[in-house]
């Protein structure tokens, strides 16, 4: 009898069990390790970059250090997406395991319950292990010579209650009834590569964004919509008539299929709503997993816990009380 990659005991090389029983020592050990690899844990300064300093914790005992060669204090986590951290440290790390056992997406109420911390936070510190996810994106490029990638779109938010009685009711397909919220998330798919989602107001407006990130020489298999003609005078494209056949003569897109399955999975099981402002991050999030669906949990986390540990504090979130405070004065 075969079994999927989850169910096998590659796949599960961490265990809530052992981030909760953790020491709050160990936890500190192991975020050193992952913000200075070079140093293997022995604290860099986050100011001036020097390597030559000293415990100096706070009276809470949380971990605090100060550089010999500029003076200024920090600690493991200035300068990162968790900078200006409140909760302790083995909580971060059981957030993005908890994150990461999840292999469609976790819901923020259900974090909130799971780490006895309100919704916001559990919502906001999401978003940010998103915005970490991202950072593999940037500058992604796909495909080459010989290679052979997929590209399809699907839409998300917008959504127009019917209403109640029938003679009311009317055709919400027609853009007059539409409420210009809704949007396109296109993905491009290398066949056994990696993925680049983006969004748009249409598919017609990815074609640029398809020709900066596929590289030339690159097959493009595609549906029968019209929205990828443009392609053709850049790429060799196959297309596929979905109402003939999901595969034909060596074209499909059921590896774009794959991303948008696990990214409705997510929307409808997990998140129930993910339009909007949000909606890249969403994708990318999807784009992440897909990416790293046959890596262990233990590698998801200690990933993840670097890639946020590199990343500066968010772009999305750092400040964002203050904005408000500002904008409603």
């Amino acid at each position: 009898m075969s079994f999927h990659f989850l169910q096998s005991k590659a796949a599960k090389t961490l265990s809530l069990a052992q981030v909760f029983r953790m020491t709050d020592q160990e936890a500190e050990a192991t975020f050193r390790r992952v913000r200075w690899p070079e140093t293997n844990g022995e604290p860099v300064c986050a100011h001036c970059g020097g390597v030559d300093a000293y415990d100096c914790r706070r009276p809470n005992g949380a971990p605090r250090f100060r550089c010999r060669a500029c003076g200024k204090d920090f600690s493991i986590t200035s300068g990162t997406l968790f900078a200006s951290h409140k909760l302790p440290l083995r909580g971060y790390l059981a957030a993005i395991a908890v994150f990461c056992n999840e292999v469609k997406g976790k819901s923020a109420l259900a974090l909130s319950r799971d780490l006895g911390i309100t919704h916001k936070a559990a919502w906001v510190l999401l978003h940010k292990l998103r915005e970490a996810m991202a950072e593999e994106l940037k500058g992604r490029t796909l495909g080459g010579n010989g290679k052979v990638a997929e590209v399809d779109g699907g839409y998300f938010g917008g959504y127009v209650k019917p209403a109640n009685f029938r003679e009311n009711r009317r055709d919400r397909r027609l853009a007059r009834y539409q409420t210009g919220k809704r949007k396109v998330v296109v993905v491009v798919r290398e066949r056994n590569g990696n993925t680049l989602p983006a969004v748009f107001r249409s598919e017609s407006h990815a074609l640029d964004f398809i020709r900066r990130r596929v590289a030339k020489g690159t097959t493009i298999n595609a549906d029968e919509a019209g929205s990828w003609e443009g392609l053709q005078d850049r790429f060799e494209v196959r297309r596929i008539n979905h109402e003939e056949a999901y595969s034909a003569d060596g074209a499909c897109t059921n590896w774009a299929e794959e991303f948008f399955s696990r990214m409705r999975r997510a929307e409808i099981g997990h998140h129930h709503h993910i339009a909007g402002a949000y909606l890249l991050r969403y994708a990318q999030e999807a784009s992440w997993r897909e990416d790293n669906r046959r890596s262990s949990n233990g590698e998801q986390v200690n990933r993840l816990a670097g890639l946020a540990m590199q990343h500066k504090p968010s772009v999305d979130f750092s400040g964002y009380w203050q904005r408000h405070v500002s904008e409603g004065a």
